[in-house]
């Protein structure tokens, strides 16, 4: 029996395309969790989130043979939750859409306003700390955490060790830990 978990997204989407089912099986076990952390944190409702992560995986399901991804698979399923988060706040009258001169403007409550200028100001914070890595860890890291290589795929892919590779990786995680602090970087791993 093939081992899917070995797969990268690139590769599981592809077979996804095909018809097949472990290759779904396999991304909504890699990122169902993920998913329902992010969402959980965001509408503060086990079963909201519950659902929002099962509509999107549903859609994804069905809609397979159609699929075209123009970002990274983790990439596409935040922001179909995201949207699919914001169409829940758009219903509860959280978020009213506005359209004057062809310009859209979002009215927030002041929580979610607060919620939002901080994760922005956090993702601008982590950005900058990549950003500040030597240029061989960063590319490192980035085809590690952003790309989901493995180790062994990215040391094939920059002909450099396995060993390498993950002695960059642990420097790296180290300079985000320290240069973020703590709950900054937990949040940036879980993707939150």
């Amino acid at each position: 029996m093939t081992n899917y978990n070995t797969y990268t997204d690139s590769e599981l989407v592809l077979l996804l395309k095909e018809g097949d089912d472990l290759a779904f099986r396999e991304i909504y076990l890699r990122y169902d969790k993920l998913l329902y952390l992010y969402a959980f944190k965001k509408l503060r409702n086990s079963d909201e989130a519950k659902d929002v992560v099962q509509d999107v995986f549903a859609w994804v399901l069905n809609h397979r043979s159609q699929l075209e991804l123009t970002v990274a698979l983790s990439a596409y399923l935040y922001k179909s939750v995201l949207h699919k988060i914001f169409d829940i706040f758009k219903h509860q009258g959280i978020i009213k859409k506005y359209v004057e001169n062809n310009e859209h403007f979002v009215d927030l409550n002041p929580t979610e306003a607060d919620y939002l200028i901080r994760e922005k100001d956090i993702t601008a914070l982590i950005d900058r700390e990549i950003a500040a890595m030597p240029p061989k860890m960063r590319e490192i890291y980035i085809l590690k955490r952003m790309n989901f290589l493995s180790t062994k795929e990215i040391a094939v892919q920059l002909s450099i060790s396995e060993h390498t590779v993950s002695t960059q990786l642990k420097r790296a995680l180290k300079h985000l830990r320290v240069r973020l602090g703590l709950v900054v970087y937990i949040l940036w791993i879980m993707k939150i």
